[in-house]
């Protein structure tokens, strides 16, 4: 197995090098890889249910932007969701294989939980033993995208000066439902600024809309709105260090869209906690590949 420094020193694209860093276990996130490319979640579902997901995500925009899905079966290949966005082409890729690490999540039955389901989280390194000729994969924007143009911009971000997961939590605001998804609120991902650069943030992340945009909520009334009460209980990553004078900010995150309140049956999905690179070129709105 290659050391990440033997893949460092690859002549490679940085999302190249960021997937094979992943595919061989070298590490556990991607915030901060892959330079000016975008990044996404994954999402894989048996494709029975992608008609529903797809409707979750129209009604739900902001949180579940569809930069691309899979062919049903097949986990080497991306389609873009228009013409003017190309995703990754390069021969090299596998979605069972390029991602840090999967979070599978089935519905079994217990009497002692709501609705008699109870929801088992497996985490696994890859899915070539999970994977079937039934999945389809969608690759959804994430927040990961404009950090870097947030550190160009001479702003931090906190979680990657104190080598942290991202903060994330759950919200009071409801999700628009779809089918077999329902009964969920949105996450959102959080970063800590002071109060004079809000307006800087918000006018550097507000051109990703594909990446969820600009935030939603700041500042201490701000979280309070949207249902976060104690920045030290996160619901999923790491709890931030909040150094004088920071504030919370808040944006819409994808993770996770639909668990785990779905219905009541036999569905079975994985998502993928962290990301792929996919490339983007200067003016943001259009999209080349890795």
């Amino acid at each position: 197995m290659p050391t990440r420094a033997e893949i460092d020193s690859l002549p490679l694209s940085p999302a190249h090098k960021a997937r094979l860093l992943c595919r061989h276990n070298l590490v556990e996130t991607t915030s901060g890889l892959a330079g000016d490319y975008v990044q996404a979640n994954l999402i894989v579902l048996h494709s029975d249910y992608s008609n529903d997901f797809r409707m979750l995500c129209a009604r739900n925009p902001v949180p579940c932007p569809i930069l691309g899905w899979t062919p049903v079966g097949d986990p080497r290949k991306i389609i873009p969701t228009s013409p003017d966005v190309s995703v990754i082409e390069d021969s090299d890729f596998d979605i069972r294989t390029d991602v840090p690490y999967y979070h599978i999540f089935h519905t079994v039955d217990d009497d002692s939980y709501e609705g008699g389901k109870k929801v088992i989280i497996e985490t696994k390194s890859n899915l070539l033993s999970t994977w079937t000729d039934n999945h389809i994969a969608f690759l959804i924007g994430c927040s990961f995208s404009f950090e870097q143009a947030l550190t160009q911009s001479g702003l931090r971000v906190c979680h990657q000066e104190d080598s942290r997961t991202v903060a994330m939590y759950q919200t009071t605001i409801p999700l628009l439902p779809a089918g077999i998804f329902h009964g969920s609120t949105y996450v959102v991902s959080m970063r800590l600024y002071k109060p004079d650069e809000i307006e800087q943030v918000r006018d550097v992340t507000r051109p990703y809309s594909a990446s969820h945009g600009e935030p939603v909520a700041w500042g201490w009334e701000g979280a309070k709105l949207i249902g976060v009460n104690d920045l030290g209980k996160v619901d999923y990553g790491d709890a931030q260090v909040v150094r004088e004078g920071d504030v919370p900010v808040f944006w819409v995150c994808t993770f996770p869209p639909v668990s785990p309140h779905v219905e009541p049956h036999a569905l079975f999905f994985m998502v993928a906690d962290e990301r792929i690179g996919l490339r983007r070129n200067t003016s943001i709105r259009s999209r080349k590949s890795a």
